[in-house]
């Protein structure tokens, strides 16, 4: 099979996995075709007060249990993560938020749950990871959208009782693309079993997991003649014959978490330990991906808020020629960018978190914006509190407080969340996802006219139809009537700056265009992922809808705590910073979106592949 024909198969695979219902539409996804649909974000959702109630009464209880009882810098430094925390968190509900209560669970929201995760990340890193692990993307999440009465009655009385659960989906040779899965699951003769043989690789809590999602391909079907790969989806018990733990993975960061290497060799399964039906695993892992993503940025947004404290601290105590460091223009411009950036931070990730309490909402492209945007920013922050706190964000905790000074730890924080770009789809992998999802619209009404497999009567009747849409869509992403929107209920700038998100969208929308006319050779060479190929255009085009959302988000979350409270502006001040900082974004990806190195680059990196530059490599050690 050759390259081309792989990533058409990939292409497939996940395409075949795609939710196309949903009562509400994406506020993203209706932007990039140009459609600025104001009232799906405003006003800003909130949470329902008898949840928030239990929610402010529960984060109490776990702030304390987190001062009291978990020594993080301990955690970090040792490599080993208590056991007895982990049954502290579950007798206090801390592993079973968002359970069902008839099971034995809280069964609060997922903006409690995220809640959680914030208030845990910006003490213990490790500890949310071993929470997300286990809610997120672990067994409960699935087991509560897809799993059957038997299955749920079965292993959701373990689960809330502190049964520690994990997901194994990643492999030691497949990451983003889950056609080259390699673990097989074989049905026995009678049907009644299957027997898992594979390996899986990174899998989080996996070493001490008790009940464990493994994705296997099982037996390939047919559909018009072609065979059709087949990814399934089981409950595995983490004892039974044949699991074994190759190898526990030690990280840059995250040292208390248990992440390693599980073989399984013929592991025989039930049949009805199958979640949800054969051949439907990876559409499960994307629609349990859509919603544990979120807690990411989640966790993102408590590391972001905790560095503010910390810098704010610092800022006002340090005095450098004659002035609290904070006061110096140098400084303070660092304090505003963090400042303005975690409030965006926290917008679009609560907003994109009710979206999932609402149900029916379309979030796929939220929860993949705010994971790209706020694990990016997270990182930006992080390295100000760095440079703001100097030699002493570079120490490490246990050494400042051995010598009687704060023992802030910044240089564990940045360590835990490196991973964040990474994890849960890196940040290269999440741009070609919402640049797949912003062609959509265009791709879905022209796609067989270059698709190479369509016939010519389905190419005649695609060119029919996008000429007829475009005939009347695009003179309205030039003339429309959205300079008029004033939006004055809002005040000003926020007004300014939401009647600047509507205009530009429309901007976007031609722009998304544009580059698709200009990648017709690609298209016509190598089918309907021609486009794709050119990741760094798209990114541009992808950056520009990210930090559209953000705006629509943080003047509408502006709005709402100003209807709250009137007296307090910083809201409205914070909006505003972070607006104007987006907009000079925005600018510059549209001016390098046509005009670019990005040809220059490709030539260079194929003479790096070939080692025409392997002079430069000269003067170090040699390969380790």
């Amino acid at each position: 099979m050759g390259a081309n024909d792989s990533a058409k198969e990939s292409m497939e695979v996940a395409e075949a996995a795609r939710e196309t219902e949903w009562k509400h539409p994406s506020f993203v996804a209706e932007l990039f075709m140009g459609r600025f649909r104001w009232d799906l974000i405003c006003p800003f959702p909130e949470q329902e007060e008898g949840d928030r109630k239990a929610c402010d009464s529960f984060l109490v209880e776990v702030e304390k249990f987190m001062r009291d009882k978990v020594d993080a810098d301990a955690i970090d430094r040792t490599g080993d993560y208590p056991r007895e925390i982990l049954k502290g968190l579950s007798e206090i509900g801390a592993m079973s938020i968002k359970m069902p209560k008839e099971y034995g669970g809280m069964g609060l929201s997922q903006m409690t749950y995220n809640r959680t995760i914030a208030m845990v990340a910006s003490h213990c890193a490790s500890t949310a990871v071993w929470m997300s692990g286990h809610q997120s993307i672990g067994v409960p999440q699935p087991l509560k959208f897809f799993g059957t009465p038997e299955q749920k009655k079965k292993y959701f009385p373990r689960l809330a009782k502190g049964a520690v659960s994990a997901f194994a989906l990643t492999e030691p040779n497949v990451g983003s693309d889950p056609a080259k899965m390699e673990c097989m699951a074989t049905p026995t003769d009678d049907g009644k079993h299957y027997l898992i043989n594979g390996t899986k690789l990174w899998c989080t809590n996996g070493p001490w997991a008790e009940i464990l999602i493994v994705m296997a391909r099982t037996p390939d079907i047919t559909v018009r003649g072609r065979a059709k790969k087949q990814i399934t989806a089981f409950i595995v018990e983490g004892n039974w014959p044949g699991i074994e733990v190759v190898h526990r993975c030690r990280f840059m960061g995250l040292n208390g978490i248990q992440n390693g290497l599980l073989k399984f060799t013929n592991v025989k399964v039930p049949a009805e330990n199958i979640l949800m039906g054969t051949g439907q695993g990876l559409k499960l892992a994307l629609i349990t991906l859509n919603t544990g993503r979120l807690t990411l940025p989640a966790a993102c947004v408590g590391v972001a808020k905790q560095c503010l404290m910390i810098a704010r601290d610092w800022a006002n105590e340090r005095v450098q020629w004659g002035a609290p460091i904070g006061q110096h223009e140098a400084i303070a411009a660092k304090l505003a960018q963090m400042s303005s950036h975690t409030f965006a931070m926290e917008a679009i990730t609560w907003y994109s978190t009710l979206l999932v309490d609402k149900g029916g909402a379309d979030i796929r492209i939220e929860a993949a914006m705010a994971k790209l945007f706020v694990s990016e920013w997270l990182w930006k922050v992080l390295d100000d509190t760095v440079q703001i706190r100097g030699g002493r964000g570079y120490e490490r905790a246990d050494s400042l407080r051995a010598r009687g000074e704060k023992p802030y730890p910044v240089e564990r924080m940045m360590r835990d969340s490196r991973i964040n770009t990474i994890i849960e789809g890196a940040s290269e992998i999440m741009r070609l996802f919402l640049a797949r999802e912003a062609l959509d619209g265009h791709m879905r009404l022209g796609g067989a006219f270059i698709d190479p497999r369509a016939s010519l009567g389905q190419k005649a009747s695609a060119l029919a139809k996008t000429g007829f849409f475009y005939a009347h869509w695009y003179p309205r992403q030039w003339v429309n009537l959205d300079w008029l929107g004033f939006y004055d209920e809002l005040g000003y700038p926020l007004s300014d700056h939401v009647r600047y998100v509507g205009l530009t969208s429309h901007k976007l929308a031609r722009s998304v265009l544009h580059f698709m006319a200009r990648s017709t050779p690609l298209a016509l060479k190598y089918g309907p992922e021609g486009p794709g190929r050119r990741q760094l255009a798209l990114g541009r085009l992808v950056n520009v809808g990210v930090d559209l959302f953000t705006m629509a988000a943080v003047c509408s979350r502006a709005r709402m705590l100003l209807d709250k409270n009137s007296q307090d502006e910083t809201p409205r001040d914070l909006a505003d910073h972070f607006c104007r900082a987006a907009r000079r974004r925005i600018r510059q990806e549209f001016a390098t979106l046509f005009r670019n190195d990005d040809a220059l680059s490709r030539e260079l990196a194929a003479d790096f592949m070939a080692g025409k530059h392997a002079w430069l490599e000269k003067g170090v050690v040699g390969n380790l």
